[in-house]
């Protein structure tokens, strides 16, 4: 590639060497070892369909350094200060724990094998903004059906598939409560047939169907509908006990890093039952100016938690503006 601007998406070849010459001036490569997927997201100039190491090879011989390194330069810098906007957002108060610090504890303490699974919700969008995966760590969503429960079943095939590995699930109380607190007597009954012992199940216990109420306000205008949001109370780490696994509360942000510590040196399965806030806004960071009218209006339409999301999303959002390490 004479241009290596390039956007290059590999998802993961066969005899390509007729394509090479079309890199020379390609600005969208696509490399997917499923040809169902390819223009899938974004309509690229060149498609291979095959082994992503394979087509790399024969492309590295290619590539020619580019003096101007303004470009790369540019993407680098925008991705360093997004991961300090994460953790500066995290670490964000709230009441009485701000659910992305959940993830943010475990993002630095994340075992280099481990699977993590999320449930779909605002679980997923903690998951993609505040998780570094690094060496074999591989991870679990339900994707495009974003199907509500899978979360715990995702964690249990995984320890089937892989006993040697740790296992981490993140799992809204929603989820847990309409099919998680059974899928743990699943756990119960096999868990001392895994050769690593380690199944943590981190549970966002907020009360709140939370994904569906910030739905409602950012792309409805309209305020929680409590009669059908509303959860149950439920005493989750209280459940895990009883049935001998190990079950930890949380309700304090400072001792989330120590119970991450405690589970994942634990002799046996655990739950992390944290209580997270509901108001903390689970909205993109670039969100739209229709979405945060319509999220306006939720409020001035009596929103039961109006004050507490106008604080909480005031403070989140001011974190990409205040100053940065650089």
């Amino acid at each position: 590639m004479k241009d290596c601007d390039t956007l290059l998406t590999i998802g993961s070849s066969f005899p390509y060497t007729q394509f090479l010459p079309a890199f020379d001036q390609a600005r969208g490569v696509q490399i997917d070892i499923d040809g169902k997927f390819i223009g899938m997201r974004y309509p690229y100039e060149v498609n291979l369909v095959g082994d992503a190491a394979a087509t790399l090879r024969a492309l590295i011989p290619r590539l020619q350094r580019k003096e101007d390194r303004s470009w790369r330069e540019d993407i680098e810098a925008k991705v360093t200060r997004w991961w300090e906007t994460m953790e500066m957002e995290a670490m964000v108060e709230a009441d009485p724990i701000n659910p992305m610090r959940l993830f943010h504890e475990l993002s630095t303490r994340l075992p280099a094998n481990a699977i993590v699974a999320a449930d779909s919700g605002s679980s997923a969008n903690w998951y993609a903004r505040q998780l570094k995966f690094h060496g074999e760590i591989r991870g679990s969503l339900s994707g495009n059906l974003a199907t509500m429960g899978p979360g715990v079943p995702y964690g249990i095939g995984a320890k089937f598939g892989h006993p040697d590995r740790p296992v981490i699930v993140f799992e809204g109380d929603g989820a847990m409560q309409m099919n998680g607190l059974a899928e743990l007597i699943t756990v119960k009954h096999y868990w001392q047939e895994w050769a690593d012992p380690r199944l943590i199940i981190a549970v966002l216990h907020n009360d709140d169907l939370n994904q569906v109420t910030w739905e409602m306000r950012a792309m409805e205008g309209a305020p929680a509908f409590t009669e059908s949001q509303t959860l149950p109370d439920v005493d989750y780490a209280s459940f895990a006990a009883s049935l001998g696994l190990q079950g930890i509360a949380v309700d304090k942000p400072d001792d989330l890093g120590p119970a991450w510590d405690r589970a994942l040196a634990a002799d046996r399965p655990t739950l992390l039952d944290v209580r997270t806030d509901p108001s903390v806004p689970p909205i993109p960071p670039h969100a739209t100016f229709e979405q945060a009218k319509d999220a306006a209006k939720a409020i001035l339409k009596g929103d039961h938690d109006a004050r507490s999301i106008i604080v909480e999303g005031v403070k989140t959002k001011v974190q990409e503006f205040l100053p940065h390490k650089d």
